[in-house]
Formats: structure tokens, C-alpha cells, sequence
């Protein structure tokens, strides 16, 4: 290999056309291609190159569990409606329109698995993405309030195409940690996209804001260009525990009744939210 082109290509930061630089070129003399076939073979490896580094560097960056992904997740279990909406989420196309997932289940439902799983989907598309559970998140955040920092962690989430806010659920507020929690939905709103998992439906999400007023605003501004997902569908886990109880036998089990609130009726609710 000619020296000076080595030091070049690393000079210039082109690494994979540095690896493939002999391995392209044993090709293009048995071959008989011409140099522009020669250079362009090189210059795709490049570009291949780069879109793997920039994946691996989203999924680092992410905060998703590599484990958790569409191969080990059963979709046959999940709810026909959902199954079918799964193949249109994963092309991004509603990140790219800055619109919503809402994913409502009881536990063991495989609301977490579900969403970080399109999470990863979404990475590979390059579409930069984070994962975070509600409870961390509102902590960080009122941390960053109370220090004078919000807007710069707000900007901050903002560098991700979609943020996946998990177990929201769970989160019981404080006065300051709703408003935190509400100032970062406000702020993703109709720019940017999140994608949220609750075991309570959203007729209980008084529970979460306290403030009826509050509950109302961010249920409306979620529910705008939304794509609800309902998993009234049986336990994995339970369903796993019992697998392996039977040595891997299949168990019986009823579908647990559905949430008690349906995406129709939450668009019927938000339709009469006050603008705040």
C-alpha cells in the first residue's frame, strides 16, 4: 500500500476506505473495473462504513436495552390492531411528523419491551432516539430546575428524535415534578416525538398531574397525532413463569379486561381540553 495515501485517508478520516483499500483493489484488477468503478466501490464502503459507526454511536447513546429487541419479542401474543401497526411505526414516519405513541397495558403486558423495541428499529433508521424511565426523568429534570438549568436540559432531550418515557404510571408527583414533567411535554409538542408506556389509562391520569386542569393540557397535547396501542393482551410475564413451571408447556389464561379507557373515547376528551 502506497504510504502517502495511507497517511491521506487517515488524514481525511476515511477509515473503512483505508481497510478496504487492498481488498478493492485485488477486486478491480480481477475485475477489469475502471477507476471510477474502483473509486466508487471504495467511496461506498465509506458511506456503509459511517451509517454502521453512526448506528452503534445512537445505540450507545440511546440508553436502550440491547436485549430488547423485535427477535426475542413474541409478537404473535400482542393484539391483531397492534401487530398490524407495528410494520407502518418501525419506518419512522411518525417521528419524522413529530407525532406520538401512547402504549396502555397492565403490567407484564410487554409495554417496555414493545416500545424499546421500535426504539431500536428506529436507531437503525438513524433516527436518533432515548430512553428513559419517567421516574428518572422527572428527577433529572427538577434537578436541572432547581439549579437554573431546565431550558438547557430540555434543549439538551431535544437532540433526540424521539424520547421513550416509560412507566409513567408510576410517577407520583410533587407539585414542582408535575410542572417539570408538563414543561417537557409542552416542549416536545408538535417538534418532536415521544413515545410513553402507562399502566393507567388516561381517564387515571389525574392521578399522575393532580391538577385536573394540568391532566386535561397534557392529555391533549400527547393525544394530538397520537398512535394509540392498547395490549389487552395475556402476561408475558406470567406466561413465561409458567413455561417454565411446565418445562415449556403452554398455559391457558384469560385476556384480562381492556383499559378502561379506549383511543376513541380519549380523543372524546380531549376535544372539550381548555387551552392553557
Amino acid at each position: 500500500m502506497n504510504a502517502a495515501l495511507a497517511v491521506g485517508l487517515k488524514a481525511l478520516r476515511l477509515p473503512t476506505m483505508l481497510r478496504m483499500l487492498g481488498e478493492a483493489q485485488e477486486m478491480a484488477l480481477r475485475e477489469g473495473w475502471s477507476h471510477e468503478q474502483y473509486l466508487g466501490c471504495l467511496v461506498d464502503c465509506e458511506l456503509a462504513g459511517r451509517q454502521d459507526r453512526r448506528v452503534e454511536r445512537y445505540i450507545c447513546e440511546s440508553g436502550l436495552s440491547r436485549e430488547k429487541t423485535f427477535a426475542v419479542f413474541d409478537t404473535n401474543l400482542l393484539p391483531m390492531k397492534v401487530r398490524n401497526e407495528i410494520p407502518l411505526l418501525v419506518e419512522g414516519t411518525f417521528a419524522r411528523k413529530a407525532e406520538n405513541i401512547l402504549i396502555f397495558g397492565l403490567p407484564g403486558r410487554g409495554k417496555t419491551h414493545l416500545a424499546c423495541a421500535i426504539g431500536h428499529e428506529l436507531v437503525r433508521k438513524q433516527i436518533r432516539t432515548y430512553f428513559t424511565p419517567a421516574r428518572r426523568l422527572v428527577e433529572t429534570l427538577l434537578g436541572a430546575k432547581q439549579e437554573h438549568q431546565l431550558n438547557r436540559a430540555l434543549v439538551k432531550l431535544d437532540r433526540f428524535d424521539v424520547v421513550i418515557l416509560d412507566d409513567i404510571g408510576y410517577v407520583q408527583q410533587s407539585a414542582e415534578e408535575m410542572e417539570v414533567l408538563f414543561d417537557f411535554l409542552a416542549e416536545r409538542y408538535e417538534s418532536r416525538s415521544v413515545i410513553v408506556t402507562s399502566n393507567l389509562p388516561l381517564g387515571e391520569w389525574d392521578r399522575i398531574f393532580r391538577n385536573p386542569m394540568t391532566t386535561m393540557a397534557a392529555i391533549d397535547r400527547l393525544v394530538h397525532h397520537a398512535h394509540i396501542l392498547e395490549l389487552t393482551c395475556d402476561s408475558y410475564r406470567a406466561r413465561e413463569a409458567v413455561m417454565r413451571k411446565n418445562g415449556g408447556g403452554e398455559k391457558e389464561t384469560n385476556t384480562p379486561q381492556a383499559d378502561k379507557m379506549s383511543g376513541k373515547q380519549a380523543q372524546n376528551l380531549v376535544s372539550s381540553a381548555p387551552d392553557l
